[in-house]
């Protein structure tokens, strides 16, 4: 996954299918990309985005003058995140897994107790159910989706998928 006006996933030991794999941000100042270690460092600079723009010289024996750590190409499929998303409250997980057919990715929430919640509304519902978990909000979630960059969507899946959706519509 790659991120908004800066950001991309990370490399995990394992990881589901169809998931992040490197997580990225984008200098605003020099627009290289540079990968970042975890999910919840990138969540923290995602986080104030907007306000606090990623340089390289945030990242340790990092200047604008070193070459990028990843390049925006189509070797493998981005995503660009909306700045300024909540990062994922302590003891819960943010997963993100893209469709088969690479129209968007889906996301989840799993809690502490290993719940799924797929919704605002399950996120409410748990909440209330768990008074352990009262300091947190509904707006501590997010499941605004990371807009897919059709341009790095891999030939088969772009190709399947316009047959799939010329065939619907009666187009060939």
């Amino acid at each position: 996954m790659v991120n908004d006006p800066p950001q991309t996933p990370t490399k995990t030991a394992k990881r589901a299918p169809n998931s992040v794999d490197v997580w990225a941000v984008q200098c605003g100042q020099c627009y290289k990309w540079r990968t970042i270690g975890t999910p919840e460092e990138y969540e923290e600079i995602r986080r104030n985005f907007t306000q606090d723009p990623f340089v390289c010289t945030k990242k340790p024996d990092q200047t604008c003058e070193d070459p990028a750590d990843i390049t925006y190409d189509s070797s493998r499929t981005w995503v660009i995140d909306k700045p300024d998303l909540p990062k994922t409250p302590d003891g819960f997980t943010k997963v993100l897994t893209m469709r088969k057919d690479y129209s968007k990715m889906d996301i989840h929430y799993t809690t502490p107790t290993r719940k799924r919640l797929r919704s605002s509304i399950q996120v409410a519902s748990f909440l209330k159910e768990n008074p352990e978990f009262s300091h947190l909000d509904v707006t501590d979630f997010s499941f605004k989706t990371p807009k897919v960059m059709e341009d790095t969507i891999p030939a088969s899946a772009a190709a399947a998928s316009k047959k799939a959706s010329g065939s619907i519509s009666g187009v060939k």
